[in-house]
């Protein structure tokens, strides 16, 4: 499953084997996408934005957040409570977590930061593309 930033710098992403051969999203992240463009500071940010909403709403099914992703956040948010990490500020980052972990998936991410202290998780570091000059 790919994390919303993975999403975001997917066309730039330079090894395609890095990537899983199936790749998923939740619909955490579609809402994560969803906040972007209402929020955005420039008409031109305003467009890149609404333009990775729609290329994820076209290419991905998106996973649901069910009853067991639901339990599962539970157990994470405890554990990074307990870990120090206030779960509330990471909230989209702990649900699209619990949906790989409710659906035994690994997640892969470009911001694996994003998920420390989530040890039920199996986390896969995709390469950050080379910034553009």
């Amino acid at each position: 499953m790919l994390d919303t930033s993975t999403v975001i710098l997917l066309p730039r992403i330079e090894d395609p084997d890095a990537l899983p051969r199936e790749p998923l999203i939740t619909a955490v992240t579609l809402a994560e996408l969803s906040v972007g463009p209402l929020v955005a500071m420039t008409d031109e940010e305003r467009a890149s934005r609404q333009a990775h909403l729609q290329q994820a709403e076209s290419d991905f099914d998106p996973l649901p957040f069910d009853a067991r992703a639901a339990r599962v956040f539970g157990r994470l948010a405890a554990s990074l409570r307990r870990s120090g990490r206030k779960p509330a500020a990471r909230s989209f980052d702990a649900m699209i977590a619990a949906t790989a972990v409710a659906n035994e998936l690994p997640l892969y991410t470009c911001n694996p930061d994003d998920f420390k202290g989530i040890s039920e998780l199996e986390l896969v570091v995709v390469p950050t593309p080379r910034q553009e000059k």
